[in-house]
């Protein structure tokens, strides 16, 4: 039985907590690309302790859970810049065969988990002195054909955006490894960008999505069909799904032929099915048949946006059932029977599910969290109805008397529009505020900006209520898990929506006495950071910010400075650089740094090719004179976004710090971040 504690009053802020930041970075990131291979399942796992790693966890049958490769295989890749699906595996007579993408030098490797001890992987890849080199994602391993077919995102030049995608078959016999000539393209390049192969059950008929700029993957994307020939080859390539304003996120194959898509035709990314040909007389040759048929029509999202390769929202079951995810602003696992359009959910704690499902018969795999408790690999049966942890369980590293309790809210922003956020008020077993006193709030903006913030238990936002700081995450106009128009909103508003969101969900909860108006701030990393950065100079409204890896000047961005995949998103985030170049310039915070009168911290990754550091120290140099306290903390080996236990605690710690500055409170647990009103960037991870 739990200790009753004595609630004692004490200010907000100065609460003591056991949830420290060497604990939240401990349990930083969570599992991803669930896969089963034969009855094992398998994932990948972050280890933030090992310099960032992803390790590759297998599950054995007796349920031992033990690693696929020793330190210092990394699987993990960087098509896109954000990865995609790094490894596939089969189950053969003598063992597992593995192939997967090694982050350290981006090429593809084949091993056997079961060879005799002392075997090592082998590359199955080239490396390349062009730009970035060759990189691979989304890969389907093929034995009976002695190939890997995947994606290769393939430099050209030295520049970020000088590179081509085709769908490639990798040899298995190592030939490729010191023969670029020896992989074999299977699609032409006429397409900016690909998702990896979906073969028929038959292997007669392939399929994939592609885009081009500017359109990002959520705007609007195509489905392509080939034929297969007896070579392995990719003949008659043709559009059959979407176009420039219906998003197709995901395509995979029934067992009777059907192509089964989540595409937003209906303003809502719902599950469709395309008849195989053969179905319908009089449809055209090499078509699928007839219309798209909605199988489950409802104004809820069964995709999501497309940021990683592999991303998976729906999965094909033995006997015709779909495992999909599903949900309007939280996400459920449901089994759909798509003969009758019926949706069973599936019972449990976890009210989000990550887009990544696997399936082996009946059985459906996932990775899930809940508002009390962390990410799990789960399995279902779909015959019994009964689900289970299987991997990643969670436990609790403090009482949970310690975990915030939040609150899915809807607020009114400018012209009556509904703006989705999570309230996670401060919480502590043993302590209380005195009467009267209003607590310290900081407003979470989410990255992307085509992206959500999940309620989900994350120790990172312990941190702060368990001290007695809210925190509110705000799933601005833009986000997405609400539909197509309210990801829409900010067509051309970025820098002007998503801060006019955030502050209007800061105003209500001081409107409302449940946050203290002279103390708010603002923090967000990557695109969060952008709008941190943006509300510093549009509104004085926050006390202090925090600002991480963040875009800081569109007209650089759009102009070469940052990584191919979203050097032309601002033109629908912003408008055509070549028509609104002035918009560009007054949107942008190292523009407006005149404006900015409040404390921050910036913390920016050395490595980050997305958002590089030089945006960082323009903007310092901009700030330089002007008075404002701050900090630029810089971490050499860190990229876009941080991976590194070392490097998260410092963060953590320095963003702590700077709120016991700027809002008062007396701690002692941290560090004191030295706060400077000159800006002189260095790169020895130190202020500045």
């Amino acid at each position: 039985m739990q200790q009753q504690t004595a609630v004692t009053a004490a200010p907000y802020g100065d609460w003591p907590s056991p949830v420290d930041a060497a604990l939240v970075a401990s349990h930083d990131g969570h599992p991803e690309y669930v896969g089963t291979v034969g009855e094992e399942v398998w994932w990948t796992a972050p280890r933030p302790g090992e310099g960032g790693r992803r390790a590759l966890i297998r599950r054995r049958t007796d349920g031992a859970e033990v690693p696929v490769l020793a330190p210092p295989w990394n699987v993990r890749g960087k098509v896109m810049g954000y990865g995609g699906m790094p490894w596939a595996a089969v189950d053969r007579a003598s063992g597992p065969l593995l192939v997967f993408v090694h982050f350290a030098d981006q090429r593809l490797y084949v091993f056997e988990p079961d060879a005799p001890a002392g075997a090592a992987p082998r590359p199955l890849t080239p490396l390349s002195a062009v730009g970035e080199g060759l990189r691979w994602a989304d890969p389907v391993l093929l034995p009976e054909r002695g190939e890997v077919w995947c994606v290769l995102e393939e430099f050209t030049g030295a520049g970020p955006t000088d590179v081509r995608r085709v769908i490639a078959a990798v040899p298995l016999d190592g030939s490729a490894a010191e023969d670029r000539a020896a992989v074999r393209e299977l699609t032409d390049d006429r397409h900016r960008f690909l998702t990896g192969p979906r073969l028929s059950p038959d292997g007669r008929r392939v399929a994939w999505i592609v885009w081009d700029h500017p359109r990002m993957p959520w705007d609007g994307t195509e489905v392509m069909l080939a034929d297969v020939a007896e070579d392995g080859s990719f003949t008659g390539a043709r559009p059959v799904l979407g176009g420039p304003e219906e998003s197709v996120a995901q395509i995979e194959w029934a067992e009777d032929g059907a192509l089964l898509a989540a595409t937003d035709r209906t303003g809502w990314w719902n599950l469709h099915r395309l008849q195989p040909p053969e179905e319908a007389a009089g449809a055209r040759e090499g078509a699928m048949a007839g219309r798209p048929v909605e199988l489950c029509p409802r104004q809820e999202e069964f995709g999501g946006p497309l940021w990683k390769l592999g991303h998976r929202w729906f999965a094909p079951l033995t006997g015709g059932l779909i495992a999909v995810l599903h949900g309007r602003g939280a996400v459920a696992l449901g089994i759909l029977d798509p003969r009758t359009g019926e949706l069973a959910d599936v019972p449990g704690p976890w009210t989000e599910w990550e887009p990544t499902l696997a399936v082996n018969g009946t059985r459906v795999v996932g990775v899930a969290a809940g508002p009390r408790s962390g990410h799990e690999v789960v399995e279902l049966d779909v015959c019994t109805g009964r689900s289970r942890v299987i991997g990643s369980a969670h436990t609790d590293p403090v009482d949970p008397a310690y975990y915030p309790r939040p609150e899915a809210r809807t607020f009114t922003g400018p012209d009556g529009r509904e703006i989705h956020a999570q309230l996670y008020p401060p919480h502590h077993p043993g302590h209380t505020a005195p009467d009267g006193e209003l607590p310290p709030y900081v407003i979470w903006a989410h990255g992307g900006p085509t992206g959500r913030a999940p309620l989900v238990l994350d120790l990172e936002i312990a941190y702060f209520t368990s001290r007695g700081i809210g925190v509110a995450e705000v799933n601005y106009g833009g986000s997405t898990g609400y539909g197509r128009a309210y990801r829409e909103r900010l067509r051309e508003q970025w820098g002007v929506v998503d801060v006019q969101d955030c502050a209007a969900v800061a105003g209500a909860l001081a409107d409302e006495g449940v946050a203290d108006r002279a103390r708010l701030a603002i923090r967000g990393g990557s695109a969060g950071g952008w709008t941190a950065a943006a509300s510093l100079t549009a509104t004085d409204l926050y006390a202090c910010a925090t600002v991480s890896y963040p875009i800081l000047d569109l007209v650089s961005w759009a102009t070469g400075g940052t990584h191919d995949f979203e050097s032309r998103y601002t033109e629908s985030l912003v408008g055509p650089f070549a028509e609104v170049a002035d918009r560009y310039r007054e949107r942008s915070p190292l523009h407006r740094a005149d404006r900015v009168g409040s404390p921050f911290v910036l913390l920016q990754g050395l490595d980050d090719t997305i958002c590089p550091p030089e945006q960082c120290e323009r903007f310092l140099e901009a700030v330089s004179g002007r008075g404002v306290p701050h900090a630029y903390l810089t971490f050499e080996g860190e990229g876009h976004g941080f991976r590194r236990a070392d490097t998260m605690i410092r963060a953590l710690e320095a963003e702590l710090s700077l709120y016991i500055q700027t809002f008062g409170l007396i701690r002692s647990d941290v560090p004191t971040l030295e706060l400077l009103k000159s800006a002189v960037p260095n790169s020895t991870g130190g202020a500045s």
